[in-house]
């Protein structure tokens, strides 16, 4: 079954969190128990994120955000049951579009390194380890957010880029 991506509408967003929250057992069954505290599309609330979805009602959604003149990918969720099925592809290819087409020169984000579904999924589809001389004061400012949320005890992080050209 394929899903549209597209913008969230408005009335969407609050439902959001619920397929952020519905991956949480699948990094539990490999270790990772995230701390408490508000999922990513909870904290883009009421910011200039873009945010797009799969499905109607959504099923999946990546929140998108400038950072150093770029696009930079801050969370891809699909709902647990239905991981694998290739939405999140879909919608890594809507992020990639759009970029290219809003002149961005690419696509950053953080993520596990060693995570199937995270640093290794995103080297299948382009993306590559962003070195840290290349970070800009943004990547830069939300790799040490991360180390005080205690994201960085959880496992090995990465900054990754892919180019939009």
């Amino acid at each position: 079954m394929e899903y549209e991506v597209r913008l969230a509408r408005v009335e969407e967003l609050p439902g959001l969190a619920a397929i952020e929250n519905s991956g949480d057992p699948m990094f539990r069954e490999i270790g990772i128990v995230f701390p408490p505290g508000p999922t990513v599309v909870e904290q883009l609330a009421g910011t200039d994120a873009e945010i797009l979805v799969a499905g109607d009602p959504p099923v999946g959604f990546a929140a998108v955000e400038e950072v150093d003149g770029a696009a930079h990918l801050e969370q891809i969720s699909v709902r647990g049951d239905l991981v694998g099925r290739g939405i999140g592809a879909a919608l890594l290819d809507e992020v990639r579009a759009r970029a290219a087409a809003a002149g961005s020169p690419g696509v950053s984000l953080l993520t596990f390194r060693d995570v199937p579904w995270n640093g290794p999924w995103y080297a299948r589809h382009g993306f590559a380890e962003l070195p840290e001389e290349r970070w800009g004061s943004g990547i830069r400012s939300y790799w040490d957010a991360e180390i005080k949320a205690g994201l960085h005890g959880l496992g090995p992080r990465l900054v990754m880029w892919a180019p939009t050209g």
